[in-house]
């Protein structure tokens, strides 16, 4: 955090108290929202990247159990403690259900498309596709699995229309719902992401062949060793595109860092963090890289002229 940003830091915090507990909007700038297991609630993130603090949190009406925010904050899918699903509309910290048909309860994963305009609502053996986020959201379709897949990563591109599927050692690929087949054998868990806008993606298989790169699933296929899997790749815990499209970020929880690729030079860099990132959540232009706990959240800046870490503070015990 810098000087500049630390006096910020110093001024939103001893203003904090001036907040209400909670009111149908937030004033001032929003960095994102973040899940509080602990409180079982939604909670923004207030402040600009580096000068930021927890706001309270966001009021659903019942118990929260999780929460899964859109890459753009701007919809959320909320489970209840009894396991319904619901989909929230945000809008600077004011929350509007939407109504949506044949959301499936207890959803043990969401996904959403890079833009966030998709999701793939993995549950029960089953997944669900909703489009239209955040603003006419529906289920377009789905399908179930066959029973007992041991179902390791899903990703889903933007227009909600191709699927990218990896269990028993082998990642298969889905366009509108039908099997076009095996996109490539894996020699265990893969992690797999979309670019924006597209049916580009990456598919990192830490213990086998490196991180792939696939243009244009639907049309010509082709593929590129990115990445062989050395100790960088090896040690993988998550993988997205940066939101232009030409960075590839590759976060490591053992090497406790960042590693980004640069799709167009072809050359790679890495940023070290004070902690030990697990995933690489979208928001907006920032990806966060921890739960929120006990340590300070920590947040991947790509704005910035350079990326950068930078971390909101814990919250008080």
């Amino acid at each position: 955090m810098t000087l500049r940003g630390f006096r910020m830091f110093v001024l939103i915090a001893s203003t904090a108290w001036l907040l209400p507990a909670q009111t149908s909007q937030i004033n001032g700038p929003v960095s994102g929202y973040v899940f509080d297991a602990a409180a079982h609630s939604l909670r923004p993130i207030l402040g600009l990247p580096g000068a930021s603090l927890f706001g309270d949190p966001l009021q659903f009406g019942f118990t929260v159990a999780s929460a899964f925010v859109t890459p753009h904050q701007d919809a959320a899918f909320v489970v209840g403690a009894d396991g319904t699903l619901h989909l929230f509309r945000i809008d600077a910290g004011a929350v509007t259900e939407r109504n949506v048909e044949s959301l499936p309860p207890a959803p043990q994963r969401v996904v959403f498309s890079p833009s966030g305009t998709a999701a793939a609502v993995f549950a029960g053996g089953s997944i669900a596709v909703v489009k239209g986020l955040p603003d006419t959201p529906g289920v377009a379709g789905g399908m179930d699995l066959p029973a007992g897949t041991p179902l390791d990563s899903l990703a889903i591109s933007d227009d909600g229309a191709v699927l990218l599927l990896s269990a028993n050692q082998a990642v298969r690929y889905f366009s509108s719902f039908t099997d076009l087949g095996k996109l490539m054998d894996t020699s265990g868990a893969v992690l797999m992401a979309f670019a924006g806008g597209g049916h580009d993606a990456a598919i990192a298989d830490p213990s086998g062949v490196g991180i792939v790169l696939f243009h244009d699933l639907t049309g010509s296929g082709d593929s590129q060793v990115l990445a062989a899997a050395d100790d960088t790749v090896g040690a993988a815990s998550a993988l997205t595109f940066a939101p232009d499209g030409k960075r590839l970020l590759v976060a490591s929880s053992r090497a406790q860092s960042v590693t980004i690729f640069d799709l167009a030079a072809g050359g790679r860099s890495a940023i070290a963090c004070d902690c030990s990132p697990k995933v690489l959540t979208r928001m907006g232009g920032l990806f966060r890289l921890n739960d929120l706990g006990s340590e300070p959240l920590w947040l991947l800046d790509t704005h910035a002229s350079e990326a950068r870490l930078v971390f909101v503070p814990a919250l008080a015990q």
